[in-house]
């Protein structure tokens, strides 16, 4: 493995750096959010190019297995950086749950302070979510769309005209 990282271009050995347990633990949300774009590019690009290989080295070689282990330091790469994205979404995960955690702490303490005007089990918030839509027909005021319901249901009339002639 440290071979693998030595082989690094300098940018690409920061990138795998960056995602160490120690360093992941100081950014914040936004932070790893941009970390895990960047490293997410990254293997991309490490996996596209690993496939491009493998893919021109099966004909001269013979085969998918004879031709596997000649592309063996791009399918490396490829992987040093599957395995960063990942602990840079376990990071990214737990971060944004800890967020929402707060979040929805920072919400029910608003809604229970006694200042609060309507609480949340209130008559005013019931007749909030009970509310219906104002317009209940929902078909667009289009001018030609008139013309083609009315057309639809007189072509339905003589359908049932003709059936109840027979």
């Amino acid at each position: 493995m440290d071979a693998l990282l030595n082989s690094l271009t300098e940018t690409e050995l920061l990138l795998a750096r960056a995602t160490e347990p120690e360093r992941l633990a100081q950014l914040g949300e936004d932070e790893l959010i941009e970390l895990h774009t960047r490293v997410r590019r990254a293997r991309n690009k490490h996996v596209k190019v690993y496939r491009r290989q493998a893919a021109a080295q099966v004909e001269p070689a013979g085969g998918r297995g004879k031709a596997y282990p000649k592309n063996s330091r791009s399918r490396a790469k490829a992987e040093v950086f599957e395995d960063a994205l990942a602990r840079v979404s376990q990071r990214l995960a737990a971060a944004a749950r800890a967020s929402a955690a707060a979040l929805q702490a920072e919400r029910l303490a608003e809604a229970q302070r006694p200042g609060n005007p309507m609480p949340p089990d209130s008559p005013a918030v019931a007749a909030v979510q009970g509310r219906t839509a104002q317009r209940l027909d929902r078909r667009p005021d289009h001018a030609g769309i008139p013309k083609r319901y009315a057309s639809t249901r007189a072509g339905v009339a003589r359908r049932q005209g003709r059936r109840d002639s027979r």
